[in-house]
């Protein structure tokens, strides 16, 4: 039964799952970025979604087999493309931290990934004129405005930091210009995953018809992880050979016994918390009913909410001027001001349109 407001706090259950999912790595000892990343990304994007959809979903693979061939393959395809996506964000983390990447990224992706599947499908006026409306797209422009400020605190943070770095002699790791530009990339092609899983919504239809419920969008994410997973393992096995990195994944003698067992637990922890947030994903998107359209914004929002509370855990801003972390909070709610707007729509929308 559909209810958008339990759909939202399960976008929200989704959104810690997702900002926290890259923590583990600072645990992650005696592997290059490529190990942990190769490792991670095989148990977030192909072993949980094939483990879990099958555990889910009823005649899985008649689901497929039912589904037209050219969902299947656009599904996977799309997928891929946001296989680099996932590269771009893992690295600008590196470049600008926790809090800039998911915000600007996922912000981008947040509005990206719910206008477009609207034109594809012809419903963009449709979906704004009806109730509830109006009141999400101005959740998502004051979204976008937040999304800039968090831009130019960006600029101000690398600034500070070189200051600092000029007087103690420190190394400076925060990159600005190289993190926007990765970030952006990944915020594009985040969006392209929502797409992904807009285009194979088909096959969630069918599971939904063998008896899968609230999991039935495990069927169509199985689709969107392949893709994603099988651009990252070409892209790292080569990069892996080329670094001489790749045999790190089974030298277990040389890094410990104990190091390598700790490394292995924080990718596949790593790929579990990915995981989630889609999980979690499919099933608060069927229970927000006939304002599905809203989940992806709703949910990458979530997404940027709790990433800087883990910005905060983590002391990224601790070296900042108070002007510098001002402009922060001052974008920051503004975006929190905006996801209350784009929930209060969505809820305002169902609740007009069942006369409850």
């Amino acid at each position: 039964m559909a209810n958008p407001l339990i759909g939202t706090l399960i976008h929200a259950v989704g959104g810690v799952a997702a900002s926290t999912c890259y923590v583990p790595f600072q645990k992650v000892k005696k592997w290059s970025w490529d190990s942990y990343w190769i490792v991670q990304a095989f148990f977030a994007w192909f072993v949980f979604p094939f483990l879990i959809g099958f555990l889910t979903v009823p005649n899985l693979m008649d689901v497929f087999s039912e589904a037209p061939a050219t969902v299947l393959f656009n599904a996977t395809l799309l997928g891929a493309i946001y296989g680099f996506g996932g590269m771009s964000f893992g690295f600008a983390i590196r470049h600008i931290g926790y809090s800039l990447t998911y915000t600007i990224s996922i912000g981008i992706s947040a509005i990206l990934g719910t206008i477009v599947p609207l034109t594809m499908h012809g419903e963009l006026i449709q979906k704004f004129n009806a109730p509830g409306g109006y009141t999400i797209f101005g959740g998502m422009v004051l979204a976008l405005i937040g999304i800039v400020i968090c831009g130019i605190a960006g600029y101000r943070k690398e600034k500070d930091l070189k200051n600092k770095a000029g007087t103690s002699g420190a190394a400076l790791t925060f990159n600005m210009k190289k993190g926007l530009s990765l970030t952006i990339i990944a915020g594009i092609l985040s969006a392209v995953f929502g797409i992904s899983l807009e285009v194979g919504a088909p096959v969630a239809k069918i599971a939904g018809e063998y008896g899968s419920g609230n999991f039935q969008g495990n069927a169509n994410l199985i689709l969107s992880t392949g893709g994603a997973f099988i651009t990252n393992f070409i892209w790292f096995t080569v990069v892996g050979l080329k670094n001489k990195t790749l045999k790190e994944i089974v030298a277990i003698r040389t890094i410990g016994p104990k190091d390598y067992y700790l490394n292995l637990g924080m990718s596949i922890l790593s790929g579990g918390l990915w995981y989630g947030q889609f999980f979690f994903y499919g099933i608060a998107h069927v229970k927000m009913g006939a304002y599905k359209f809203a989940s992806w914004v709703l949910h990458m929002s979530m997404l940027i909410f709790f990433s800087y509370i883990v910005g905060i855990v983590m002391k990224e801003w601790k070296q900042v001027s108070k002007k510098t972390y001002s402009t922060l909070v001052t974008a920051l709610i503004l975006l929190v001001i905006s996801f209350i707007i784009m929930a209060y729509g969505s809820n305002q929308g169902a609740t007009l349109a069942t006369g409850h």
